[in-house]
């Protein structure tokens, strides 16, 4: 593997083409400390140098004969629906569950998984992945998008932070409600709340209908109730909906133990984890259209139950490990893609009889299936919304 300082080969090329004018009009003691420098700049071994400074031209030829493949056709189609199975995911979150994913569909039928194929797939390298990914990405069918507050004097009991970014403890939640009230804010119409665990990347969604204090109260409930791991810290940003008597007097009697906290105002980044999964997670679901009715709040909801399957026990996530400023840029280093189901074991947070339920659930949930699912109510809810606009045109 080639280190930061070594040179790569036009490199080489490069500089013994600047020497080789003064190898050639240099006596035999003077070539010989030529040589021994290049030898210490190029890292090349002395043989390897002297054919060089004596052939005709140091241009590259041309390859005569590609290499070939390593992967068949087989190991190529597997890898491909693998990848359609986990909605198009990157090749870096991809490779590390791209054997694991394959077996766990082979016992539903998807595919077929041969020894030779599965010797393929365990070394498999990111790069490889990637370049096969890349010929097929353009053909990939994913569906098509649609299109100041009063001071609240409660904030002031609430301190202002940001969860640190190598948070390791499970249960710190960054939450966030995203509005789908289109162009305009005015009457009552869905919302989507949010709520990310910064250790693990799982994630919780409920649609609730307005974000009135019993609206969001239903919704939060109904989160701890899924949960499978208990709630530590709530990190909102500084809106009403989320700071107010009614849930501030929710969140300190029914709920033992939880530390709050919020955003600085005006610094959206401080909530940058969720603020992530509401595009990836919910506009690109459902676009910016209005979307105003109690029936359309219960469609996505039962959207959302199978996206909490699909995204927490199939979905791997990258999590941030290092962070270093290096001559005045930000250098990001990210560990092995992992689902969240998979960090939260690892984590030892769960009690035996949730991992026992998670692992149930893996166990008998295919996830292709449950993609087609997931894609099958979308296109119906979109079919529904848009009845109305075809009637007025």
């Amino acid at each position: 593997m080639q280190t930061e300082d070594e040179m790569t080969i036009n490199e080489r090329r490069k500089y013994l083409k600047r020497m080789k004018p003064l190898y050639v009009k240099a006596n035999k003691a003077e070539r010989g400390k030529l040589l021994d420098q290049m030898q210490e700049v190029t890292g090349l071994h002395r043989k390897s140098l002297l054919r060089l400074l004596h052939a005709s031209s140091l241009a590259r030829k041309p390859r005569q004969r590609q290499r070939q493949s390593s992967y068949g056709r087989e190991a190529e189609q597997l890898i491909l629906l693998v990848w359609e199975s986990l909605d198009y995911i990157c090749a870096e979150r991809l490779t590390p569950v791209l054997l694991s994913t394959a077996r766990h569909l082979q016992r539903f039928g998807v595919l077929p998984l041969t020894g030779e194929v599965e010797s393929q797939l365990s070394s498999i390298s990111r790069a490889t992945v990637a370049r096969i990914l890349s010929k097929h990405r353009s053909r990939q069918q994913r569906l098509p998008q649609k299109g100041p507050q009063r001071a609240n004097q409660l904030k002031r009991e609430i301190p202002t932070k940001r969860i640190a970014w190598d948070t390791s403890e499970p249960g710190h939640f960054e939450v966030d409600l995203v509005s789908h009230g289109g162009e305009s804010t005015s009457g009552e119409y869905v919302h989507t709340l949010q709520l990310l665990d910064v250790a693990t990347g799982w994630s919780e969604r409920v649609a609730v209908f307005g974000k009135g204090q019993q609206a969001m109260e239903r919704a939060f409930r109904h989160v701890l109730s899924r949960l499978p791991f208990p709630v530590k810290e709530l990190h909102p940003d500084n809106g009403s909906e989320f700071l107010n008597a009614h849930l501030l007097r929710f969140w300190k009697e029914k709920v033992v133990g939880v530390q709050l906290s919020r955003s600085r105002p005006y610094h959206k980044n401080d909530n940058r984890f969720v603020e992530q999964k509401n595009d990836s997670l919910v506009r690109q679901y459902f676009g910016t259209l209005r979307l105003e009715t109690v029936q359309v709040c219960e469609q996505i909801n039962e959207i959302y139950e199978l996206m909490w399957l699909y995204y927490n026990l199939f979905q791997p996530v990258l999590h941030l490990v290092e962070k270093t400023e290096v001559e005045g840029k930000t250098v990001r280093k990210w560990d092995q893609a992992q689902t969240p189901y998979a960090r939260l074991k690892a984590s030892s947070s769960l009690s035996a009889e949730q991992q026992r339920r998670l692992d149930a659930l893996y166990e008998q949930t295919n996830p292709r299936q449950l993609r087609e699912s997931i894609y099958e109510r979308l296109s119906r809810l979109w079919q529904a919304a848009e009845k109305p606009t075809e009637q007025v045109a």
